[in-house]
This record gives structure tokens, C-alpha cells and sequence, in this order.
């Protein structure tokens, strides 16, 4: 398999002025192309931390992080958007500011708009949009610089009930016709087993790997389509009791 990120014994510790929280202790694990793996976890595990620590955006104290010359790009739970700008120019802002909007690149987001279905919503403005084309609009941005993994943070949050079933199959679709590798924090464990092959349950501060789960449905379907499928409320169940036994 082709390695795209190692993560090795990674601690994370924050001093405040009358004490040092130890947030995440010995965490290890490793990540292939073209996986989707989920991280779950009990509330104020260090989800969010553990995903800011492989963007970059927080050091670790201790451990390694081994990116394989890969690029990050990262979806926040806000899709973000600029309200003041066009569905193209919000897809085209992280271009700009690497200074590499090319002829080349921009084609390429053109490109994708077109391919799911936001050609005719380019001279658009975010308002005029509904929350599952908004988060179609942040994904388009997040893949316009070509990252090779995405981290994902409660991206569909936001969303009520059939917008994130509906939106779970769009991302799902996009990022395998993309051949990306995506990993997503969800406090929502239908999510992960259904959107994600493998499932990374952490325990309590200080957040460990508890477990980790290879996610298999016999038919090859869409996110949605796993809530109905036999082996959907095995791992639903499975991961519940780790999560809740904390």
C-alpha cells in the first residue's frame, strides 16, 4: 500500500499558569492512499486538536508526523464562504493567494464545477445558494490547489437531517472520482461507519487510539444507502459501547 501520512507516538500537552492537561498521549497510526478514515470519539476527547496537529496549525511536544511530501488541504465546519464573492472567485481565493492561479488551474476548477453541478451558479453569490450546494462550493475550493489528503472537521454540522444524507453522497463521490484521501472528525458515528472504510475511536483525555475499526458492506453503495444495509448497525453498535463505556 502507498503511504500518504504516519503519524508515530505524537503527545500534545498545553501549559496554563496552574497546570500542565496532557491532551493526546501516544497516538499512532497510518494512513494509505485513497483511504477515508473517520476519527470518533467521546466529547472534548481532542478530536479537533488531533486534526489541527496533521494541518499544521498546532506543534505536537512530542512524536512524529511523516507527511510523505503530500499536501493537506482542510475543510472547515463552516463552509467559509466570502459573501461578497462569486461562487467562482470563492473557488479560485486559495489559488490566488498561493499565487497559483494559473490558466491551467483555473480550467481545472471550471472543470469541476461543471462536473458537479455548479456550472450555471458561478456568477452567484453564497446567499443565493442552498446549505448542500454552499458545502459542494467549500469542497470545489478546498480541491482547487490539488491536496492530496483532506481533513475534515463536522463538516456537515450545519445541515439538517436529509441535506447531510444528501451532501454525505455528493462528498463521498467527489473525492473517490478525485482519488482522494480524506480524513473526517465526526461526533456522528452513522456518519463515520457509512461515509469512511475505517474508523479510529479515541478515549478520554488524555485522548488514545481505543480502537480501530475496518468498515466492509457486501454491496458497494452510497453513504445513504449503508444505513439500510445489514452490517450498518453491527459497527453502529460496536463503536457506540466503545464510545460510551468511557
Amino acid at each position: 500500500m502507498n503511504s500518504v501520512l504516519s503519524v508515530n507516538n505524537i503527545h500534545k500537552v498545553y501549559h496554563t499558569t496552574k497546570a500542565e492537561i496532557e491532551a493526546i498521549k501516544d497516538i499512532t497510526f497510518n494512513v494509505n492512499q485513497g483511504d477515508f478514515i473517520a476519527i470518533v470519539g467521546p466529547s472534548g476527547c481532542g478530536k479537533s486538536t488531533l486534526l489541527s496537529i496533521l494541518n499544521g496549525q498546532e506543534n505536537v511536544t512530542s512524536g512524529k508526523i511523516d507527511y510523505h511530501h503530500k499536501t493537506i488541504g482542510y475543510m472547515l465546519q463552516d463552509d467559509a464562504l466570502f459573501d461578497w464573492l462569486t461562487v467562482l472567485d470563492n473557488c479560485l481565493i486559495g489559488l490566488k493567494i498561493k499565487k497559483q492561479l494559473t490558466k491551467e488551474n483555473k480550467e481545472y476548477v471550471l472543470n469541476l464545477l461543471d462536473k458537479y453541478g455548479l456550472k450555471d451558479f458561478i456568477n452567484s453569490y453564497p446567499r443565493n445558494l442552498s446549505g448542500g450546494m454552499r458545502k459542494r462550493v467549500a469542497l470545489i475550493r478546498t480541491l482547487a490547489t490539488k491536496p492530496d489528503i483532506l481533513l475534515m472537521d463536522e463538516p456537515f454540522s450545519a445541515l439538517d437531517f436529509q441535506s447531510r444524507l444528501k451532501i454525505s453522497n455528493d462528498v463521498y463521490q467527489i473525492l473517490k472520482e478525485e482519488n482522494k484521501t480524506l480524513i473526517l472528525v465526526t461526533h456522528d458515528i452513522s456518519e463515520a461507519v457509512t461515509l469512511c472504510e475505517k474508523v479510529l475511536v479515541l478515549s478520554k483525555r488524555p485522548s488514545t487510539i481505543k480502537n480501530i475499526y475496518s468498515i466492509f458492506y457486501s454491496q458497494k453503495t452510497l453513504p445513504s444507502s449503508k444505513r439500510t444495509a445489514l452490517e450498518f448497525n453491527d459497527y453502529y453498535q460496536q463503536i457506540w459501547r466503545d464510545i460510551d463505556h468511557e
